[in-house]
């Protein structure tokens, strides 16, 4: 498995979809996510990065002209890397130290990154195929790329993401289905985040990533408590 994660971060670094330290962070997140969940938490983490790079990469030359930044010139940063993965390597961590409680960790993990996939497809690609777009604030017309702007064709894209994490971690039941809300719930803190804070300037995208994979793996906790 070392093997594995030191060929992918340098495949990675020579790809240009990483940077050095994004890789190197990716890696240690990839050992902790697999000591804690095993091959299942390496497939959700790298079906992430691979339709995450592919849907960033989808279509640039348009997504460039709203001002949308997305993948830079070098690869994905460590900071980038960590606000979406630092979650899921967070509760890698909870669950190696809590073995008793490693379900609730290893299901918020899940969360984390079905909210990472979510928001990343719903914003790459909702701004390509989406007919027409809302702030999420009161759901008025808004211009199509700026933050907390939704699309209903965005958003149903981002619950098919959320879904696929909770199919590759539970199979069709009802932990996967808890995995899949939880995720979209996730995205659309992203989205308010956008809207109230991102937009004023206050905190960077990274930070809403961050928060928004948090608030869904919480989420994730009180489903799993409840239910």
């Amino acid at each position: 498995m070392a093997l594995l994660l030191i060929a992918a971060m340098v495949l990675s670094v020579r790809t240009r979809k990483l940077t050095l330290m994004g890789s190197v962070a990716a890696v240690i997140i990839g050992g902790l996510v697999f000591l804690a969940a095993g091959m299942k938490g390496v497939l959700m983490l790298m079906i992430f990065f691979l339709l995450g790079v592919a849907a960033t990469a989808h279509k640039k030359e348009f997504k460039a002209k709203l001002g949308d930044q997305g993948m830079q010139a070098g690869g994905r940063t460590a900071g980038q890397v960590l606000a979406n993965g630092g979650v899921a390597g967070l509760m890698a961590v909870m669950a190696l130290l809590y073995n008793s409680h490693s379900a609730v960790f290893l299901l918020m993990m899940a969360a984390s990154l079905a909210a990472a996939l979510s928001d990343t497809l719903s914003s790459e690609l909702g701004t390509i195929y989406g007919k027409r777009f809302y702030n999420i604030l009161g759901f008025k017309k808004d211009e199509n790329g700026l933050d907390g702007v939704i699309s209903l064709e965005g958003t149903l894209i981002g619950v098919l993401g959320a879904f696929i994490v909770g199919l590759i971690y539970a199979g069709i039941s009802k932990t996967s289905l808890l995995i899949t809300i939880a995720g979209i719930l996730g995205n659309l803190m992203d989205s308010l985040l956008g809207a109230v804070l991102e937009r004023k300037g206050y905190i960077g995208n990274n930070l809403v990533n961050f928060l928004n994979t948090l608030f869904a793996a919480l989420a994730g906790m009180i489903f799993y408590m409840i239910l």
